[in-house]
């Protein structure tokens, strides 16, 4: 389910659990805010994001995490092969602003390695 929180970076009022996903288009491509709990039953919601905005060539997507509460290794996963598909396709994924708790889950799987931080979101 996409849907878009009336205050761009805050989470949606009505969420109550699950992902939410807000899309915006940026000068370089798509910037995908999370908000919520990744996990198995959500990535559906997060590869369909990451197809539509892939739907362009040589694209960028910078997927904000600063909303992401809780991300598993589904979602993981997830974030991995949207990564090698963007790859493939001549485009790249990049993260922002993960919160403690994701960024350690990323740094104890070596993810930190395979994906480029950033510390803001684009304009």
């Amino acid at each position: 389910m996409t849907k878009r929180p009336p205050t761009p970076g805050a989470p949606p009022a009505d969420r109550t659990e699950g992902l939410t996903v807000e899309a915006r288009p940026w000068a370089l491509g798509t910037a995908l805010a999370l908000f919520g709990e990744l996990d198995l039953d959500s990535v559906a919601d997060l590869r369909a994001a990451v197809e539509r905005a892939l739907a362009g060539p040589a694209t960028v997507i910078v997927i904000d995490c600063a909303g992401l509460e809780f991300c598993d290794s589904t979602g993981l996963s997830a974030l991995l092969r949207a990564k090698a598909r963007a790859e493939a396709d001549g485009s790249r994924i990049e993260l922002a602003r993960p919160r403690p708790l994701v960024l350690r889950m990323l740094e104890l799987t070596g993810a930190t390695d395979a994906f480029a931080i950033r510390e803001s979101v684009p304009d």
